[in-house]
C-alpha cells in the first residue's frame, strides 16, 4: 500500500475560537482552553486514511527544552477511547480524503505556546509533518481546572469582559474611573506569553519554569513580580508618586492596559513610565484574564503600609495639626490590588477561591517585589503563616493608627481614635456599573467575638475604640461641592456626649496631599479657637479653603488632607480627626449620534467645560474602547479653552464587536489633568 501523504490541514481557528471563547483574540492563530476538545481536519493526497492499516500519532510540546518528565512534551496515538488525564486524539468523521480529528488536553496541562507534529505511518514507512502552533490557556469553564468558576455571569465579568471600573477617591467620597482591560486586543496575548518567557525564574531554569505553568498560583506570583520593574527584571511599569511625571505619562492619564503593554513591547521591554497602584493592578488583571484566570481589581480605602509589621501606624503632629516628622509607615487614601480565582491545592482545605495579588512594589517577598497569591480567607482568619504574604495584607486592612501630638515642650500625647483602616473594600459588580462592597470577605464585623479571636491569633491588640465613645467626639464635615476652581468650607464638628458643659480648644489645618499619604504644602489653617458646648450638644468650627490657596499646591491626585485637633480642657485629652477631601474635576459629556450597529459608522460628541478662572492650554482628549475604536484616538485642541468655555469635538467610530461596550475618555491640559469620563454603548449585531 502506498504511503499515506498529508497534503493540507485546517486548524479551524475561528470555529475552535468560538467554542473555546477565545474568538475575540482574532483568527490568525489557534487559541484553545485546557481540558476542552478542539477539532482539526487533515487532508491526504492520493488516497484516504485507512483504519487498522495506517497509524496516526501526534506530538505536542511547549517551551525551549520540552521533555515528557517535566510535562512539556507528549506523544499520543489516535484512539477510540480517550483518557481524560492525558492528551488524546480521536477520529471524528471521514469524508473521502479528509479526516477530522478531535484533540484534547488534560485539564491540568501547562499553558503557553505549543508546537504540534503529526506522524503518519503505514507498514514500516512513515513521515512526520509540522502542522502548526497553538496557544493553550486556563479554562474556568472546566470543573477539573484549578481556576474553575461555577457562575456563568461571573466568568463573563472576570474572564471575558474587556472593560470595567476601578474605584478611587476617598472613603468619604468614593468614585470610579473607567478602564480598558483589552485582554483580547491584537498583540496582547503574545505580549503576556512573552512576559512569562523573560521572567527571571524562566531565565534561571527554563525547563522547571515551563513545567510549573500548569499552576495558577505560580503564574500569579510571576505576573505580580513582572508588572513592576523594581527587581531589574524588565518589568512592565515604573512606579512614581512624587508628582514629577514630565519624562513619561502621569499615572493619572492612563485609561487602559493595552496602550501600556504595547509600549512595553515596542520599546524592547523597557519599563513604561509611570504607574501607581491602580495602574499596576489593572495591567496585572489584563494579563491574568488574558491567560484565562478569573480576576478583578479591588480597592481598599485607608490602606495601611506597615513597614515594621507591628500592626500600628504612628503619626506625629504638632499642636497646630501639622506633621512633625516623616514616618515610613503610610496610610494610602486608597490602594488597589487584584483578586484572582483559583484553588490552593498547596494549602490545607478551605483556602480555595479569591486570592490577593498585589503587583505594586511595596515590600519584598522571598527576595522579590511581588505579593501573593494570598487567600482572602486566610486574611479574614488571621492565618499569618500561610503562603504568601498574609501579614502584610492583614496589616493593610487591620492596622491601628495612633496620632502622637507633640507639644511645645516636647511632651508627646497619644490620641486614641476609632479604627479607620481597611474601609469599604470595593470592586465592580458583576454585569452592572455599580460598586460591590466586599469588606466582609476580609474581616469580621468590628467589635465581634470572631474579630477578637482573629486578632488574638494574629497577636494584635487593637488599640482603637468604637465610634460612640464617652466624652467629646470630633469629626470633619465638608460643604457640598469641593469642585476644582471653587472655594469650599470644611467644619470641625464637636459633640459633647456628656451631661455637663465642656470647654475645649479646636484647631483646623489643611494641606495638599498625595495618594500614598505624603503631605505637601499648607492650604488652610485656623487660629486655635476656644468653645464651650452644652451637654448633649453639637458645635461647628468652620474653615474656608480658597482656590487661590490650593490651586498651585494640589498634586494630580486632587487631594487635600484636613486635620482637626481638639484639646479637652477638663481631662487634658487630645482628640485628632483626619479627613481626605477629593477636589472634583469637571464632568466629561459624551453623546452618541446615530444608531449603534456592528460595522456601521457612529459619531461620538465629546465635551468639557473649563471650570477654572484661567484658560486651559495644551488641551488633549484621549479616547479608547475595545470594539469601538481602533486603538487610541487622540484629539489635540489648537486653541486654549477660556474660563467657562466648552471644549468640544466629534469623532467617527466603527464598532467591531456587538453587545455592551464602553467608550472611555481622558482629558489632559496644563491646569486640569487625568479628567475621566465614559459612556456605555450597546451595539446591535450586524444583520445577516
Amino acid at each position: 500500500l502506498a504511503e499515506l501523504v498529508l497534503e493540507t490541514w485546517d486548524l479551524h481557528c475561528e470555529r475552535n475560537g468560538r467554542e473555546h471563547r477565545t474568538a475575540d483574540m482574532g483568527c490568525q492563530q489557534l487559541v484553545v482552553r485546557r481540558g476542552q476538545p478542539f477539532s482539526i481536519t487533515l487532508r491526504f493526497s492520493g488516497r484516504a486514511y485507512q483504519e487498522g492499516v495506517d497509524k496516526l500519532a501526534f506530538n505536542v510540546e511547549t517551551g525551549p527544552c520540552p521533555s515528557e518528565t517535566s510535562g512539556t512534551s507528549f506523544h499520543f496515538a489516535m484512539t477510540d477511547c480517550p483518557e481524560e488525564s492525558c492528551w488524546s486524539a480521536v477520529s471524528q468523521q471521514q469524508d473521502g480524503e479528509s479526516l477530522s480529528v478531535s484533540l484534547c488536553s488534560p485539564p491540568d496541562a501547562r499553558i503557553g505556546r505549543y508546537r504540534m507534529t503529526l506522524e503518519a505511518s503505514t507498514d514500516y514507512q512513515g513521515s512526520s509533518y509540522q502542522i502548526g502552533d497553538f496557544v493553550l490557556l486556563f479554562n474556568p469553564w472546566h470543573p477539573e481546572d484549578t481556576v474553575f468558576l461555577r457562575d456563568e455571569n461571573e466568568r463573563h465579568e472576570y474572564v471575558l469582559s474587556q472593560h470595567g471600573l476601578i474605584y478611587q477617591g476617598t472613603c468619604d467620597y468614593i468614585f470610579s474611573i473607567p478602564w480598558n482591560f483589552g485582554q483580547f486586543e491584537d498583540d496582547i496575548l503574545a505580549i503576556c506569553l512573552n512576559m512569562l518567557d523573560i521572567n527571571p525564574k524562566h531565565l534561571r531554569d527554563q525547563s522547571r519554569d515551563c513545567s510549573r505553568r500548569n499552576d495558577p498560583v505560580y503564574i500569579g506570583r510571576v505576573v505580580s513580580a513582572m508588572v513592576n520593574c523594581n527587581d531589574e527584571d524588565r518589568g512592565v511599569l515604573f512606579g512614581r508618586w512624587d508628582n514629577r511625571y514630565d519624562d513619561g505619562m502621569s499615572p493619572m492619564a492612563w485609561i487602559g492596559s493595552v496602550d501600556i503593554l504595547r509600549r512595553w513591547k515596542k520599546f524592547g521591554c523597557q519599563p513604561v513610565k509611570y504607574g501607581q497602584c491602580w495602574v499596576f493592578a489593572a495591567v496585572a488583571c489584563t494579563v491574568m484574564r488574558c491567560l484565562g484566570i478569573p480576576s478583578r481589581v479591588v480597592t481598599n480605602y485607608n490602606s495601611a503600609h506597615d513597614t515594621n509589621a507591628n500592626l500600628t501606624i504612628d503619626r506625629y503632629i504638632n499642636e497646630k495639626g501639622e506633621q512633625e516628622r516623616q514616618s515610613w509607615d503610610k496610610i494610602w487614601n486608597f490602594h488597589c490590588w487584584v483578586e484572582s480565582w483559583m484553588a490552593r491545592p498547596d494549602l490545607a482545605a478551605g483556602y480555595d477561591g479569591w486570592q490577593v495579588l498585589d503587583p505594586t512594589p511595596q515590600e519584598k517577598s522571598e527576595g522579590v517585589y511581588c505579593c501573593g497569591p494570598a487567600p482572602v480567607k486566610a486574611i479574614k482568619e488571621g492565618d499569618m503563616l500561610l503562603k504568601y504574604d498574609i501579614p502584610f495584607i492583614f496589616a493593610e486592612v487591620n492596622a491601628d493608627v495612633v496620632y502622637w501630638v507633640v507639644q511645645g515642650d516636647g511632651m508627646q500625647k497619644q490620641s486614641i481614635r476609632s479604627s479607620d483602616v481597611g474601609k469599604y473594600i470595593s470592586t465592580k459588580s458583576v454585569g452592572r456599573d455599580s460598586r460591590e462592597d466586599i469588606t466582609h470577605n476580609y474581616k469580621y464585623p468590628e467589635g465581634s467575638e470572631e474579630e477578637r479571636a482573629v486578632f488574638e491569633k494574629a497577636e494584635h491588640q487593637k488599640k482603637s475604640i468604637g465610634e460612640e465613645d464617652e466624652g467629646l467626639h470630633l469629626r470633619i464635615k465638608v460643604s457640598e461641592g469641593a469642585n476644582k476652581g471653587s472655594d469650599f468650607d470644611v467644619f470641625a464638628v464637636v459633640n459633647n456626649n456628656t451631661d455637663e458643659e465642656r470647654v475645649c480648644r479646636v484647631t483646623l489645618c489643611a494641606r495638599a496631599a498625595s495618594h500614598n499619604g505624603t503631605l505637601g504644602p499648607q492650604c488652610g489653617l485656623t487660629d486655635p479657637i476656644d468653645i464651650d458646648i452644652e451637654p448633649r450638644a453639637e458645635k461647628r468650627v468652620p474653615m474656608r479653603i480658597l482656590y487661590e490657596e490650593y490651586r498651585d499646591k494640589l498634586t494630580q491626585d486632587n487631594l487635600i488632607k484636613v486635620v482637626a485637633l481638639l484639646n479637652d480642657h477638663q481631662t487634658g485629652d487630645v482628640i485628632v480627626s483626619v479627613r481626605d477631601i477629593y477636589v472634583e474635576n469637571p464632568p466629561i459629556k459624551i453623546r452618541i449620534l446615530g444608531e449603534p450597529m456592528q460595522n456601521r459608522k457612529l459619531v461620538a460628541e465629546i465635551s468639557l467645560v473649563n471650570p477654572l478662572a484661567v484658560p486651559l492650554n495644551g488641551c488633549m482628549f484621549v479616547v479608547e474602547g475595545t470594539g469601538l475604536t481602533d486603538g487610541q484616538f487622540i484629539k489635540e485642541l489648537e486653541e486654549p479653552v477660556e474660563p467657562q468655555a466648552e471644549a468640544k469635538f466629534r469623532m467617527d467610530l466603527m464598532p467591531r464587536l456587538s453587545g455592551l461596550q464602553k467608550l472611555m475618555v481622558d482629558f489632559e491640559s496644563d491646569q486640569l489633568t487625568g479628567v475621566k469620563g465614559y459612556r456605555n454603548v450597546i451595539i446591535a449585531p450586524q444583520p445577516v
